[in-house]
């Protein structure tokens, strides 16, 4: 059975993002480490719900459900402007959300997003 592709997303201070590498360099020098955890972390929620917007998920969805996809062929299925879809995808594959195949095409390489705000520091 092949595991989902999973990333967790959030708003975490550097030095956390540090501590969880140094963890994982740990475990896997000891050879206690099963599976890479993948994180996406933002300075602040601001920045986290910039990028995360709700079309932009609707996106991924729908480039998870029937990628790999051209811009194009995705501004269709969305029913959205060429424009604005073209922007978007450019926000979510800079922050590697989504990626291009070889040849060029949209893919949403997750099954899971994990986004946690935590309201106490």
């Amino acid at each position: 059975m092949m595991s989902k592709q999973h990333i967790h997303i959030g708003v975490e201070d550097a030095s956390r993002g540090f501590d969880r590498f140094v963890e994982a360099w740990h475990k896997a020098e000891t050879g206690k480490i099963e599976q890479a955890e993948i994180h996406l972390n933002f300075e602040d929620f601001a920045m986290l719900s910039s990028v995360l917007t709700p079309k932009r998920l609707e996106l991924m969805k729908t480039l998870r459900q029937h990628g790999p996809l051209s811009v194009r062929a995705l501004a269709k299925k969305l029913d959205r402007d060429y424009k604005n879809v073209h922007a978007d995808a450019g926000a979510l594959e800079s922050v590697d959300l989504i990626q291009r195949t070889d040849e060029g095409l949209l893919v949403a390489p997750w099954d899971v997003i994990d986004a946690h705000v935590r309201l106490v520091a």
